[in-house]
């Protein structure tokens, strides 16, 4: 019996992307459908997330570029899982960061609230975009020009980046 081949790195980019922009996106229409205070400083909100939105343009592809650079050839047969990230953990982080912008508005600690958890639901969708849609979109091209298929080594962070390996096939 062959083992079961580990998720590609561009299937977990859709995959774990797509839940995430979709977490930020569900999130967005909760607080401007349940929360008048989310609107508020529209503008302020409209900057920030234009300024995310370069940002993700800029370093997206630059950090990908990196990771895909630094992969290593790995062993048809190896035994990776492929370290997918668990599907409840995207929507989690969501509503945590929300909350921690939230909250201490609402506990009278800062000047932070609603609309500052607008900011994040939004940026989180755009993330969850930019890497189902832009940064899956740079490793296929990579792979078709190159004859590889990447996978998520162990080690792999949100904090650190991300390590890669890849077979020297279509599919790994």
């Amino acid at each position: 019996m062959t083992p079961t081949p580990p998720p590609t790195y561009r299937e977990r980019l859709r995959l774990e992307g797509a839940v995430l922009a979709a977490a930020g996106g569900l999130g967005s229409v909760l607080l401007l459908a349940f929360a008048d205070e989310a609107s508020e400083r529209a503008a302020s909100t409209a900057l920030q997330i234009t300024f995310v939105t370069a940002v993700l343009a800029v370093a997206g592809p630059s950090f990908v570029r990196r990771w895909l650079a630094a992969a290593r050839p790995v062993a048809d047969g190896a035994g990776l899982t492929g370290q997918p990230t668990a599907l409840w953990k995207p929507p989690l982080v969501v509503a945590g960061l929300t909350a921690l912008f939230v909250a201490p508005g609402e506990l009278g600690f800062g000047a932070v609230g609603w609309d500052a958890g607008l900011r994040i639901t939004l940026g989180c969708m755009l993330v969850g975009l930019a890497q189902a849609l832009l940064v899956e979109r740079l490793v296929a091209s990579d792979e078709a020009r190159n004859g590889r298929s990447y996978v998520r080594l162990p080690g792999s962070r949100a904090t650190s980046g991300t390590n890669l390996g890849f077979f020297l096939s279509k599919r790994a």
